[in-house]
């Protein structure tokens, strides 16, 4: 039944930690509030405090337990005692720092197989912020170029953990002018939508694969159901490519995205007082 689906929630980086922690505040809620138990996957990340840092701030904000799971090699994903501690868990968060050292330790694993059926199954949430957003998604933008404009080879892409084949997930978007990867990694093959994370901003995606935006930035959607033509398949190495007809929009705070209709929602007006 799609009400065991668990959340998706990738969250673009540079989330507020301290003042203002509206998105890892939610992410809590979601997780079950004072009974949350929340897995830190601190794979991505190179700092050996990452994980930990994370632990405190999930404590201070009442979760019932958060606890780190440092994978470092891939033997560590067969580890018993931490695939029991994985399959207790009612959240997961995967940390910032290198998406392909998480695909390529993670990979074909049975952590990696034990999070993708949980969340399809077992209302396990799966966040992950910065590069541990971008692995969420069936295909994974290993790295790119910056940049407005599309190129034919802007844009390496690798397998991720395949939570959703809806979307190709982008962040640090507008900070960094992402949009042209974006675009390139939609062109190669226009099924999924794009979507584009501001830094502290979230797409929290429901059971039913409603995206509602949580944070201080924007969300860019980019969906090509509607392209008209491509020239990526003539283009030559670094060429610009020709996209015609992709719909583009620009979520904030409140707004919504059904990415089964592929239809988006302003935020409601506040009430009148």
């Amino acid at each position: 039944m799609t009400d065991n689906i668990g959340y998706i929630i990738p969250i673009g980086g540079a989330e507020e930690k301290v003042r203002d922690a509206q998105i890892l505040t939610r992410f809590v809620e979601v997780a079950g509030g004072d009974q949350a138990n929340i897995a830190i996957i601190p794979t991505a990340s190179r700092l050996k405090d990452t994980g930990d840092r994370y632990a405190t701030i999930f404590q201070d904000l009442g979760v019932k337990e958060a606890f780190c799971l440092p994978y470092e090699t891939r033997a560590d994903c067969k580890r018993a005692d931490w695939l029991d501690k994985l399959s207790k868990a009612t959240a997961i968060f995967m940390t910032g720092g290198n998406q392909l050292r998480l695909s390529t330790l993670l990979g074909g694993t049975p952590v990696a197989d034990m999070i993708r059926e949980r969340n399809a199954t077992d209302n396990l949430h799966v966040a992950g912020t910065s590069a541990g957003a971008s692995i969420m998604a069936e295909h994974m933008i290993a790295y790119g170029d910056e940049g407005p404009t599309p190129r034919s080879d802007m844009v390496t892409l690798a397998p991720g953990l395949g939570l959703t084949h809806r979307a190709i997930i982008d962040q640090h978007f507008g900070q960094r002018n992402r949009i042209g990867r974006l675009m390139t990694s939609l062109a190669y093959n226009p099924r999924p939508i794009g979507i584009g994370l501001d830094e502290d901003t979230a797409a929290f995606i429901d059971h039913e694969r409603k995206l509602t935006v949580v944070g201080s930035g924007a969300i860019t959607i980019i969906d090509p159901g509607d392209l008209e033509f491509s020239s990526m398949d003539s283009a030559r190495r670094h060429e610009a490519v020709c996209l015609i007809n992709m719909r583009l929009h620009v979520l904030i705070e409140g707004c919504t995205y059904d990415m089964v209709t592929r239809l988006a929602s302003p935020a409601p007006l506040p009430e009148l007082s």
